[in-house]
C-alpha cells in the first residue's frame, strides 16, 4: 500500500540519451571514409546500436513498474579529473539505485572468485573469455557519487553524516539487458549474486530492495528535489568530437578518380533552389548549435532527401543517416523546406 501515496507511476526528469547522437555523428561520417574506415565505423555503429537498445529495455520495464520513482537516464558526473558515465539514477522515497545496463552477447558466469566470464558460440565452437567486471565499474560510479555530495557539505561534522547514511540510501545493481543472455551465479558469493540480475527481475528487485530498507520515507517533493539535485549541481552536458579515431581513414584526393562520376551527378543537383534552401537551413542550425554541418546531415544525405522526397516523418527515417533523435530535431524544418517544392 505504501505504493499508492502520492504519484503511482515513475516519471523521467531526464530521459535523453548521448549514444544517440553519437550514432548520428558518425553515420553522418561514414561516407567521408575510406572502405576500411566505413568497415571499422559499421562495427562501432552496430556496437552502440546494441547498446541503446539495452538502455531501451530497462526504460521499458522503469515506465511499466507503476511505482512512484524519478529517473534519471545518462547522467554524467565528475570529480577532481574523474568521470562516470551512469545508465540510469532511479530515485525513489528511500533509495536512489544507481544502474549499470550491460547488453552483452552470449552467456555469463560468475565464478566464486567474483571474475565475470562469457560464453559465446562460433559455428558450433564454444569461446570462453575473461570481460571486465561491471560490479567494480558500478562500484567507481557510487565512489564518485560518494566523493560529490559529502564535497557539497560545508561543515566537517556533516561531511561524516553524508558518508554515513550514503550506504543505506544509494544502491548499486548492474542489469543485464539482453534477454537471451543466461546468467550462471551457482557459485558465486551471496553479495556478488545480489549486485547482477536480469531486465525483467529489475522492478521486482526494486519493489523488494524498498520494503527491506528501514529508511524513512521521503515526501514526493523530497524525492523529486532529490532527483533534481543531481541535475542541478552534478549532472554535465559534454560535447565529445566523437569522429578523431577515424581521421587516418578519411577519403584523400587518390579516390577523386573515382568518384568523379557522382560528383557530376551531384553537381546538378547543387544547381537547385531545394538544394540550396536545404543547405542554407543546415548551415544556420550548424552555427546556432556550434556544431560541424555535416552533424546534421551530409551533402549525400542531403541529396538522397531530394531525391526521395519525403512526405513525413516516417519517409524520413527510411533515408540513411536519419535515425529517430535526427528526425525528431530535424524532420520538421526540413519537412516543412520540402512543402515549397
Amino acid at each position: 500500500m505504501q505504493w499508492l501515496i502520492g504519484k503511482k507511476e515513475p516519471v523521467f526528469l531526464k530521459q535523453n540519451s548521448n549514444i544517440e547522437s553519437k550514432i548520428d555523428s558518425l553515420k553522418a561520417l561514414r561516407p567521408t571514409l575510406n572502405k576500411k574506415g566505413q568497415k571499422l565505423i559499421d562495427r562501432d555503429i552496430n556496437f552502440l546500436e546494441y547498446g541503446m537498445a539495452g538502455e531501451k529495455n530497462i526504460e521499458f520495464e522503469l515506465k511499466n513498474s507503476h511505482m512512484p520513482m524519478y529517473v534519471l537516464h545518462d547522467v554524467y558526473l565528475e570529480h577532481k579529473g574523474l568521470g562516470a558515465q551512469i545508465d540510469y539514477l532511479v530515485f525513489t522515497k528511500k533509495i536512489c539505485f544507481v544502474i549499470e545496463c550491460k547488453n552483452l552477447y552470449g552467456d555469463i558466469e560468475i565464478n566464486n572468485n567474483g571474475d565475470f566470464i562469457r560464453t559465446m558460440e562460433f559455428n558450433g565452437y564454444k569461446k570462453r573469455e575473461g570481460i571486465y567486471s561491471p560490479i567494480t565499474q558500478n562500484q567507481r560510479h557510487m565512489d564518485l557519487i560518494r566523493k560529490l555530495l559529502i564535497g557539497r557539505k560545508k561543515s566537517f561534522l556533516m561531511k561524516i553524516s553524508a558518508d554515513k547514511l550514503f550506504d543505506n540510501s544509494y544502491n548499486s545493481i548492474v542489469v543485464l539487458a539482453n534477454p537471451k543472455t543466461i546468467l550462471k551465479t551457482r557459485y558465486a558469493k551471496k553479495e556478488v549474486k545480489e549486485k547482477v540480475i536480469r531486465s525483467d527481475q529489475l522492478v521486482t528487485y526494486i519493489k523488494d530492495t524498498y520494503k527491506a530498507s528501514k529508511e524513512p520515507k521521503r515526501s514526493d517533493k523530497e524525492m523529486r528535489e532529490w532527483a533534481e539535485a543531481f541535475l542541478k549541481y552534478f549532472h554535465k552536458d559534454i560535447e565529445k568530437d566523437y569522429t578523431q579515431k577515424y581521421k587516418a581513414y578519411l577519403r584523400n584526393t587518390d579516390d577523386e578518380d573515382d568518384l568523379n562520376n557522382l560528383e557530376l551527378e551531384s553537381n546538378v543537383i547543387e544547381e537547385t533552389e531545394i538544394y540550396k534552401t536545404l543547405k542554407n537551413f543546415r548551415l544556420k542550425e550548424s552555427r546556432k548549435e556550434k556544431i560541424k554541418a555535416y552533424y546534421i546531415f551530409t551533402n549525400s544525405e542531403l541529396e538522397n532527401i531530394i531525391t526521395a522526397m519525403p512526405k513525413n516523418k516516417e519517409e524520413l527515417l527510411k533515408i540513411n543517416g536519419f535515425g529517430e533523435r535526427k528526425v525528431e530535431k530535424y524532420g520538421a524544418a526540413i519537412l516543412e523546406i520540402l512543402k515549397k517544392y
